[in-house]
């Protein structure tokens, strides 16, 4: 027995150096972290990113508000610089929020970048969102209001019960969504926007001055989004011009026609371009935008035209007959829907066919058979 501790004393005395030793390494092999695992979790409004990165403490039976682990507003914590700190929103180091452009945070600008995310739980339910342009110290043991790049006060939310801390993002729109905080059952929400069509017109001027500039698709498209937004037409116009310079066809003409439109200028004659440069569903679409906009001749022409060019096609007949019974000419309008169903069509568009023949008093049974 004697011996053993003889023996034994040593040998754990050299364990006890090779723990520091260990513990002294400057460079160790990652390991799990069991107790506060880290995550991260990112979401797309329009083509902006917003990333969190975190880690997540457990419940594990614990009260969690107004003790150490989250304290009600800002506190000594007894180490590091900071004499009032705020919660570290997580675990371990900071955790970080990272913009890809220009934000607002609930409606107050925040540029582009990587920050430090911290919150204080007020005892009244509110809290504070607070960014901070530091971003890389541990907790908030290093927190200086100096360093704030926002301070936002937000109504806290009952939640259902949420072990681990977790971040998501709730109520995504086109522009904006809402990030929100869930711990325990506390949801701390703040709202993230973004000008989208601002960064969209932005990314496209600097995307168009590499090759997507040299062919017509970057451009049209561009000019597309500016139409379809009703955003910053004119710089569309532009770029709509540059489609057509780099190719002249239905897809860069019609786009420029409807910029054209937008801003207030006459744009048939650019419709007719892209019209006699269109394939048959191209100058049917055209022929029914013309036709919904109340211009009936202009929608004629297009139809006459694309069965002129497709007469052995039977949607060409019952798309004429839609037009025909638009403008109040029944007849024609019947004549060309029986055309239509005389030419074995496709089940849709016989379907058309026929309903739109019922709808003008004539009478179907003969074409209901193989249906």
């Amino acid at each position: 027995m004697i011996q053993f501790l003889k023996t034994t004393k040593p040998l754990l005395a050299a364990m006890g150096l090779l723990l520091c030793s260990f513990a002294a390494l400057s460079q160790g092999v990652t390991t799990p972290r069991a107790a506060s695992p880290a995550a991260e979790i990112s979401q797309t409004i329009g083509i902006s990113k917003v990333t969190i990165k975190y880690s997540r403490p457990a419940v594990n039976d614990r009260d969690v508000y107004g003790t150490n682990l989250v304290h009600y507003g800002y506190k000594n914590l007894g180490f590091g610089t900071s004499e009032a700190a705020p919660w570290r929103a997580g675990a371990n180091e900071n955790t970080t929020i990272t913009f890809s452009h220009e934000a607002m945070v609930e409606g107050e600008r925040v540029p582009a970048g990587t920050y430090g995310l911290f919150m204080a739980l007020h005892q009244d339910g509110k809290a504070d969102i607070i960014l901070s342009n530091n971003s890389s110290s541990w907790g908030s043991y290093f927190y200086d209001p100096e360093e704030d790049q926002l301070k936002v006060t937000v109504n806290t939310q009952e939640t259902s019960m949420t072990e681990r801390l977790t971040f998501d993002f709730v109520d995504i729109g086109t522009n904006s969504a809402v990030a929100v905080l869930d711990w325990e059952k506390k949801r701390f929400p703040f709202k993230i926007e973004f000008d989208v069509n601002a960064v969209v017109v932005a990314n496209a001027q600097e995307e168009l001055r590499g090759v997507k500039g040299f062919g017509w698709q970057g451009p049209a498209t561009a000019a597309n989004y500016c139409l379809q937004n009703n955003y910053n037409l004119e710089q569309g116009m532009k770029w709509a011009d540059q489609a057509v310079n780099n190719e002249k066809n239905f897809n860069t003409l019609y786009v420029k026609a409807g910029l054209s439109k937008a801003l207030g200028q006459d744009a048939h004659d650019l419709y007719d371009q892209a019209a006699s440069l269109a394939n048959k569903n191209q100058l049917n679409f055209l022929g029914y935008q013309a036709m919904g906009a109340g211009d009936q001749d202009q929608a004629l022409e297009y139809f006459k035209l694309n069965l002129k060019r497709n007469p052995e096609d039977p949607n060409m007949y019952d798309s004429l007959a839609e037009c025909y019974k638009n403008m109040g000419e029944d007849k024609e309008a019947i004549k060309h829907f029986k055309k239509s169903l005389s030419m074995n069509p496709p089940p849709n568009v016989k379907a058309n066919s026929i309903k739109n023949l019922e709808e003008l008093g004539v009478d179907t049974k003969e074409y209901l058979t193989d249906m």
